[in-house]
């Protein structure tokens, strides 16, 4: 099970190192995003540094949507989803390869350039370290999530659409207690307490997500 996770993984990576655009087109929209706040706003320091926890955050989380439907749509459209299904494994072991993949190629890029970004709202070296912590703990929340979402959607017209309007609810949570730790740790109060809770839907995420995917795959399909 290990190695059939670990080819799916590599299958997906390497089908989005022929996609970069995908990879580049989630930067730029993550980096344009919480760039215009400060023009907007204007140059008051405690200003920005008040609203940086929420604009990353809402910014990391617009941006991990534009590649959701990426995760089976390919796959879909070409039979190789279908043929996924009939394999003898775990139909919840092809998501969290799928996710991970997702993850890896739309994540992670985000969890770098946020400190970058992090430096424009003149964010303390602790705010940006559990801004960090708070991105890695909450993004691969976000692509389990999503990947119930774009399941759900598979196939439908207008499915962007409607899969914003399924995740963007669940996501709330994840943003709340993501910016929230940022915020805590701005004014001194230390955001342990809330990565704990991102701690905890991170895992709430990984035994409930794939189950729930791979049931809309299965009606998707059928």
């Amino acid at each position: 099970m290990i190695e059939t996770l670990l080819l799916i993984i590599r299958r997906d990576l390497t089908i989005a190192l022929r996609r970069r655009s995908d990879i580049f087109t989630t930067l730029v929209f993550f980096a344009i995003v919480v760039s215009l706040f400060p023009l907007g706003i204007g140059p008051e320091i405690d200003t920005l540094r008040l609203i940086a926890p929420g604009i990353v955050w809402v910014g990391a989380l617009l941006a991990s949507m534009l590649a959701l439907e990426l995760i089976f749509s390919a796959d879909h459209r070409d039979g190789t989803l279908e043929q996924m299904l009939l394999t003898p494994q775990p139909v919840s072991l092809l998501v969290v390869g799928k996710v991970v993949a997702h993850w890896l190629v739309t994540g992670v890029p985000l969890v770098l350039i946020a400190p970058l970004l992090g430096l424009q709202y003149d964010l303390s070296w602790p705010a940006v370290q559990t801004l960090i912590v708070s991105l890695l703990l909450g993004t691969p929340t976000l692509s389990l999530i999503g990947a119930i979402g774009a399941a759900l959607t598979l196939g439908l017209r207008s499915g962007g659409v409607l899969l914003a309007l399924l995740v963007l609810p669940l996501y709330i949570p994840v943003l709340i207690f993501g910016a929230g730790a940022v915020e805590a740790t701005v004014s001194g109060l230390g955001g342990q307490a809330h990565l704990s809770l991102l701690a905890a839907i991170l895992v709430a995420s990984l035994v409930l997500a794939p189950l729930a995917t791979a049931a809309a795959l299965r009606v998707a399909e059928d």
